[in-house]
């Protein structure tokens, strides 16, 4: 994102420094059915460089759908994890518990 010019920051001043009710709408419509709006549209989140290791097929199989390899991957990566958000996977852990909680019994 480029920086803003001196203007363009004098004028966002200016604007911030209005009142709403100075504020003339007159010539934008009131929209009042959402329907068929798009949320999270622009939502960019920050990315990380990382290093991950994955079979050869896979890979081939990413890559044979052309440029932007590392994009799917990233959004069959957010699909799945959204996924197991919703279905709310068991936590870390919990089969330690389990193997200690056989022991006991077995003892």
């Amino acid at each position: 994102m480029r920086k803003l010019t001196k203007a363009q920051l004098r004028d966002i001043r200016a604007i911030a420094a209005q009142k709403d009710e100075e504020i003339d709408f007159s010539d934008i419509p009131l929209v009042l059915d959402w329907t068929g709006a798009e949320m999270g549209k622009f939502y960019r989140p920050s990315k990380k460089p990382v290093t991950l290791r994955l079979d050869a097929d896979v890979i081939e199989w990413l890559k044979s759908a052309g440029p932007g390899y590392q994009t799917r991957a990233n959004g069959l990566l957010r699909y799945a994890m959204l996924h197991y958000k919703r279905t709310e996977p068991v936590k870390r852990g919990t089969r330690k518990r389990h193997r200690a909680d056989r022991k006991k019994r077995a003892a």
